[in-house]
């Protein structure tokens, strides 16, 4: 049985029954929060113990390392990276030198992830940043204008795969015209659906990603009733169709306020409406046993997609340097007269 599932732990270490439930669950992968992020040392252990498991070195273990607001490991142990809108800021500028700076800023990121032994980052955001947009994104987004989203989206995914790590596109089909927090409550989107054009295309610009996330957003044009994570309409028409992607969906976490029910029952929606994974963050070990009770085995397509993320998987190239990845960045930056406000 493989439980399509990521699973969240509760600590900076396993407890023995984590390790039993893990090993008999086997589930997709594994998510890690600042709870279970103490040190360099303690960190490499975790993952190591989390491979051992599994016996296998190709494993999702996962995290939410954007920069910015949205940093699990953090400084002083590890390095403080800029959040999506400083390089936005260089777009506008300098595009080229926006390219390269978001290039090399996620290449020295993803190094620093796969000495921790981390292999997946819940980054590229490629939802496009409005006026009304909910400050839950806010200065995340890569920009307003979808052209630019895609090509600093397809910059980032480029230089965390150079650093060894597989990055992710989020949130389809995109949360910026969303109003409201969906950790908080459900967004309803009641844009037209060429409105709504703007909105998909850095997805379908980077449709190729082998990795991807869902938004808990209702849009009325598709699908008045369901969010995305749980419409057979917005994943097989527009995620799917539309956007033509073709790579793991997970949905955004399955604990979120916007969506109602079980943790269990949510996921089982999801996944029959196409989600491939459900993303279980909070470590409670009852849902993660009802997920894995009430949930089908991964198979199929989905456990295909689910390889194609594992061969993915690169180890980081030998010669990189990540202080003069960094240096680099702040020149393009500093060039531009703009500065990171962070430090190597």
């Amino acid at each position: 049985m493989k439980t399509p599932a990521i699973f969240g732990l509760s600590g900076p270490e396993l407890l023995p029954g984590e390790r039993d439930f893990f090993r008999d669950a086997d589930p997709a992968g594994y998510i890690l929060f600042g709870r279970n992020c103490v040190d360099r040392e303690q960190l490499r252990r975790l993952t190591d113990d989390l491979r051992s498991i599994h016996g296998r070195d190709h494993l999702i273990i996962s995290i939410d390392q954007e920069g910015g607001r949205v940093a699990r490991m953090k400084p002083p142990e590890w390095t403080r990276y800029p959040a999506g809108e400083v390089f936005a800021a260089l777009y506008d500028i300098a595009p080229a030198s926006a390219i390269e700076a978001v290039r090399v800023n996620a290449q020295a990121m993803a190094l620093e992830l796969a000495q921790a032994g981390i292999t997946v980052d819940y980054h590229a955001p490629l939802d496009v940043r409005r006026p009304e947009t909910d400050n839950v994104i806010g200065d995340r987004a890569l920009g307003s204008d979808p052209v630019q989203v895609a090509a600093l989206g397809r910059a980032m995914l480029e230089g965390m795969q150079r650093g060894g790590v597989v990055g992710c596109l989020k949130h389809m089909p995109g949360h910026g015209r969303a109003t409201c927090d969906s950790h908080k409550e459900m967004p309803v989107v009641e844009a037209s659906a060429t409105e709504l054009e703007t909105d998909i295309a850095p997805f379908r610009a980077l449709s190729d990603a082998p990795l991807g996330m869902s938004a808990h957003i209702v849009f009325t044009a598709w699908d008045p009733d369901n969010p995305a994570t749980q419409s057979s309409t917005v994943i097989a028409d527009i995620i799917r169709g539309e956007i033509g992607f073709g790579g793991l969906l997970l949905t955004d976490d399955i604990d979120m306020q916007a969506l109602s029910g079980s943790i269990a029952e949510r996921s089982r929606i999801a996944l029959e409406a196409g989600c491939d994974i459900s993303l279980n963050c909070w470590a409670k070990m009852d849902d993660m046993v009802a997920i894995a009770e009430t949930c089908p085995s991964l198979s199929g397509n989905s456990l295909a997609r689910l390889e194609a993320v594992h061969e993915a998987m690169a180890q980081p190239a030998e010669d990189a340097d990540r202080a003069a990845l960094l240096a680099k960045r702040d020149a393009l930056l500093a060039a531009a007269g703009i500065e990171s406000g962070m430090a190597a």
